[in-house]
Order: structure tokens, then C-alpha cells, then sequence
């Protein structure tokens, strides 16, 4: 079974409709205290595009996305998203705006090549967000100011949760913690990637995790990051690679180091080419998407995904992701959640 299930479970929140009550509140607070923090406007973003532009997100360049054909495009084909990563720098160069504004929208997405366990589902749902940038402002300081804010934002949305529903208690610490995943490897050199991060995490209970998808000097990648959004390959005046990073969450309910938000300063055009070198994935440059910033149509930006599902679960103290959303779960991980208390919607 795929599903972890955890000793002494308690629902803090009682029956399905204080939890309802409560999903709602955390997603309200959050979004508004993340627009104040990062200057965002709210936007409507898609839930399909046309596959061949180059505009959806390859995740890991693995995961099959789900496509169908268009009867009144000829059978042309679309699929649904995986994220937003790369349209949303697209509409920021539709709208024009200026460097320290930017957007934020709902993302939904969906996912089967995922997992499925406590914390993975088909359906995924994020508060996607990208912000303009100058080129200047593309260095490591940047990206931690940035990451502070978030943080923040998280902070007070935990702190506002505590007055409503006082049984949840605030246990987020002051400050957010800052390694790059080639230290982490030096300092846990016989440990896994995730077994790294879960010693760190809770070492510290709020991590930001840094140069996520370049080979470390182990010749591995501390995870998957693909080409084209992300910048992991632009050397940082921390003596490391890459501008980009997790932040990372201590789960006292699952005792596991729980991922948020993946984000980063966005590639430029030295920084795709690079990335599109090292992928092997150079015939890219010949897609909508690409060509338009290789030739510098588009602005530089900072931009990801805080889940949705994932910080409601975490802020509610909930063991598993289906409390949150109604997805789809294997029969034997329904039963054994519904015998230890765990109501999956």
C-alpha cells in the first residue's frame, strides 16, 4: 500500500464541514497575504493548450501529459496542463507590466504518471505565480528575499488559522532556513536525496532547499528540474549553481520533510541554451515558446507553485492529501485510511 498511515491519528477539525470551513479560510487568507507580500494581480489561466508550442510544463521531461483532439481545430491536439510555469511568463509580456509587479492565478492540473500517496494526487492544484523582474535582480539575494516573503505569508496565514480553530497550534519557527543541495549532500554524503532532506527539515522545521535539477559533485541532480523555466545551471555568488529551490516544511503529523512550493528566478537566454545543451533537448528552441525568448521577447521573471492542497494540509494538521481534495485513491488505501480515522472527500 502506498498510503502512510500514522499512529494515533486525530482529525483536529471534527466532521467534513469544519474541515470544509477551514480549507476555505486558509485559501482566502493565504492567497490575499501572498498578493500583498509579492505585489500580485489575480489573472484567469487556462486549463488546456496546444500541445507543440512548448508552452506546458515537462516537469521532470518525463510525465505524459493528457491530450485529446479538438473537432473544430481539425483534430488538432491539446492537452491539460501540468503547471503554468512557462505560460505565465507568456502573459506577463501580453500585459506589459513593470519590474516588482506580478501575477497569481489557480492552477489545476492533472497528473497520472504521479504516485499516488498521502501526499501525491492525479489532480493537482497550486497557486501559480510569476512576477517581473530586472535583469539585475537575477542572483541569489533576490531569490531569498523572495523566499523570506512567501515564508511570511505562510507565517500569518498559520498565525490567523490559530485564532479561528485555537486546537491547532502554531509550531512554524521564526525564520526559514537557506542550504544549497550540494552542501546538503557534504553534509549527509550517505544519505538518499529525500532521506537528506527529511535530516535537514527537521534539523531546522523550515527549509529552503537551492540548485534543484544540476548535477551535484556527485554527478547526480538532488532532483528533476526540466530545461526551460527554472535557471539551475547559472553559477550563484554563493560558490554553487543554480537559482532556483523547495521550501520545505517540517510535517509533525506524517514526521517527514513535506514539500510546498517549488520556485525560482526563470532562465534567460544563456540559461536555456545551456539547460537545452546539457537535456539533450535542443530541437526546443524551434517551439513557440522558446523562440520568443531566445529572442528576448519576453521579460525576465521569478515565479512557481505553492500547492494548494498541500499547505491546507499542513496548516489543518490533516495525514493525508485526499482530506483536502476529492481525487482518486486505490480501494486497499481507502479502507485503510476510513479504519484509522482518515477521512478521504
Amino acid at each position: 500500500m502506498s498510503t502512510y498511515i500514522p499512529k494515533n491519528y486525530s482529525n483536529l477539525l471534527g466532521n467534513k464541514e469544519n474541515t470544509e470551513k477551514a480549507i476555505k479560510s486558509v485559501k482566502d487568507m493565504f492567497q490575499a497575504n501572498l498578493s500583498a507580500q509579492l505585489a500580485l494581480l489575480r489573472v484567469t489561466a487556462p486549463m488546456v493548450v496546444m500541445t507543440g508550442t512548448g508552452i506546458n510544463d515537462d516537469l521532470n521531461s518525463v510525465e505524459r501529459p493528457v491530450r485529446f483532439p479538438i473537432k473544430s481545430l481539425g483534430d488538432k491536439s491539446a492537452e491539460v496542463v501540468h503547471s503554468l510555469a512557462k505560460w505565465k511568463r507568456l502573459k506577463l509580456g501580453e500585459m506589459g507590466l513593470e519590474p516588482g509587479l506580478g501575477i497569481y492565478t489557480d492552477m489545476n492540473a492533472l497528473r497520472p504518471d504521479e504516485d499516488l500517496d498521502n501526499l501525491h494526487s492525479i489532480y493537482v492544484d497550486q497557486w501559480d505565480w510569476e512576477k517581473v523582474i530586472r535583469k539585475e535582480d537575477r542572483n541569489i539575494e533576490f531569490l531569498k528575499k523572495t523566499v523570506k516573503r512567501i515564508y511570511e505569508a505562510i507565517k500569518v496565514t498559520e498565525n490567523k488559522i490559530f485564532v479561528e480553530y485555537p486546537q491547532i497550534k502554531p509550531i512554524l519557527p521564526d525564520d526559514i532556513f537557506f542550504i544549497h543541495a550540494e552542501e546538503l549532500l557534504r553534509m549527509y554524503p550517505d544519505l538518499s536525496p529525500k532521506e537528506r532532506e527529511n535530516a535537514i527539515v527537521e534539523k531546522h522545521q523550515a527549509v529552503f532547499i537551492m540548485g534543484i535539477g544540476g548535477a551535484l559533485s556527485d554527478g547526480k541532480a538532488h532532483d528533476g528540474r526540466a530545461a526551460d523555466y527554472d535557471d539551475w545551471s547559472t553559477p550563484n555568488s554563493d560558490g554553487f549553481m543554480g537559482l532556483n529551490g523547495d521550501i520545505m516544511l517540517w510535517n509533525p503529523v506524517l514526521e517527514r520533510a513535506f514539500e510546498v512550493s517549488s520556485m525560482g528566478i526563470r532562465v534567460d537566454e544563456e540559461a536555456l541554451e545551456r539547460q537545452l545543451e546539457i537535456k539533450d533537448q535542443t530541437w526546443k528552441k524551434d517551439l513557440y515558446f522558446h523562440k520568443r525568448l531566445l529572442a528576448g521577447e519576453l521579460p525576465y521573471t521569478i515565479g512557481g507553485g505553492i500547492g494548494q492542497s498541500r499547505l491546507c494540509m499542513y496548516l489543518l494538521r490533516k495525514a493525508h492529501i485526499g482530506e483536502i481534495q476529492s481525487s482518486i485513491w486505490p480501494d486497499e488505501d481507502r479502507a485503510a485510511c476510513l479504519a484509522a480515522g482518515i477521512d478521504l472527500v
